[in-house]
This record gives structure tokens, sequence and C-alpha cells, in this order.
């Protein structure tokens, strides 16, 4: 299992990531024993990346001084050969986000994008109805799409939904399962591409082993609902999942 085999690597997760989500994806880390760290300064964003063992860039709280620190912490991940993970958080929603996102996609090579359909939508130009930072509607074949991007940009896509889709390109594996109250927790998508960078630190098929990660996230969810009445338990749920099957 994905998550055990990161308790036994210890990789160190250097995050680039939002505001609103960054205690809760530090103790998702944490949770499955990897090691947080959370730096955007632009003075020391290039050191922290070049001890690191993965990287995420994730937008969700953007601002004219992250961009700087993101590109020079992705340029700095490839040059050390570091897999680095884009999580372009409500890309859709407004032109500076998408501005930015083109930016990060022409400078850095990235190893995944993790993106919800309207988000992958907006990477890949087809018209979709944003809903601020959420998926909002509209009508794509995702799984063409998907492919598409992950040939454009060289890189794995995965797609978030009631149904994951992760592609190579040419490799697509679809992980059923979990529940609909993930969505309702701020920052679950988030920690799932933290997740997922710790999971690029590891020896093997990377598409194999993110698709053990996501249906490994999508029990934790079930259980999650199972264990839990609210949806303030139902968060804690998450982390205990997290722990518990990273222990084995």
């Amino acid at each position: 299992m994905t998550i055990s085999k990161i308790r036994q690597q210890h990789p160190l997760i250097h995050c680039i990531t939002n505001y609103v989500v960054a205690n809760f994806t530090a103790n998702g880390l944490l949770a499955i024993g990897a090691s947080p760290v959370m730096a955007d300064e632009v003075s020391e964003v290039e050191e922290m990346t070049s001890i690191s063992n993965g990287l995420l860039i994730n937008i969700g709280t953007l601002n004219q001084s992250k961009v700087p620190a993101m590109l020079a912490a992705g340029k700095t991940a490839n040059k050390h050969e570091i897999p680095v993970v884009l999580d372009p958080v409500g890309v859709g929603a407004t032109n500076y986000r998408k501005q930015v996102i083109q930016s990060l996609l022409q400078q850095v090579q990235f190893q995944l994008i993790r993106c919800n359909e309207g988000e992958l939508a907006a990477i890949a130009g087809v018209e979709w109805q944003a809903k601020g930072v959420d998926s909002g509607q509209g009508n794509i074949d995702t799984i063409s799409v998907a492919q598409e991007i992950a040939k454009k940009y060289a890189t794995i896509v995965i797609v978030t939904g009631a149904t994951d889709i992760v592609t190579d390109g040419k490799i697509i594996e679809k992980v059923t399962g979990g529940h609909e109250r993930m969505t309702f927790v701020t920052g679950s998508g988030c920690l799932l591409s933290a997740l997922c960078t710790a999971a690029l630190t590891l020896e093997g098929g990377p598409v194999a082993n993110l698709a053990s990660l996501l249906q490994t996230y999508k029990l934790i969810a079930e259980e999650a609902e199972h264990n839990s009445t609210y949806i303030g338990s139902f968060q804690v749920e998450v982390l205990n999942g997290l722990e518990k099957y990273a222990k084995g």
C-alpha cells in the first residue's frame, strides 16, 4: 500500500500552498509519516526545495509575491530531479490564475497535475462554468482531455471526482468509491495533492502508486463517514484514517 510505503521512507515534502489549508495539509502529511515544510519566501525557496524530496505548488490563495517563489522552487526541483506536483486551484475563476498556470506549465516540468474537472477544462481551454475555486459545471470527455493534457505537458494527470482518473497519456486508471462529504472539508483536495507528492518519491510505477493512494483515500472517506456524525468529527476521522493505513 502506497501510504505505508511513504511512512517507511519519511520524505520531506515542501509545500508552497494556500493559507486556508496549510494546517490540515501539514497534519495529513505528518499522519502518514512524511515531514511537511511550508516555505514560500522567494529568498529561501531554492535552498528549501533542494533539500526536499518532493515539491507541491498550490495556487489556492495566489498573490504576486508567491509566483516568483513558485517558479524558483519549481526550476530548482527540476534541476535536482525532485518531483513537482501542480494543484491549479480555481484556475478557471480568473484570468490572472489562468496566466499564472500557463507561466508555470511553460517554465516548470511537473510530474503530476492534480485537479478537478473544472480545472482540467480551464487548462485545456474548454468552455466551463467555473464557481470560484469549486469545480463548477460543464461537459467534457474527462478521460480524453486528461490524456491530451498529460501528453502535451509530459506529465501524469489526476482528475478527482466521484470516479478518479489517473493517466500518463497512455495508461488509464479509474478509482471508484469515497464519500461526497469529503467535498465539505476545506482542503481535502489540497491535502490529497500533498499526499500525491509524497507518493511520487517512492520507487515503482508512479501511475500504479498514485492509483493505490487514491483508492486508500476513498476508503478513508468511507470509513470517516461511518465513524462520524458531523463534519468536524469527519475531518478528524480523515486524519485518523491516514495514520491507520500508514501504520498498516
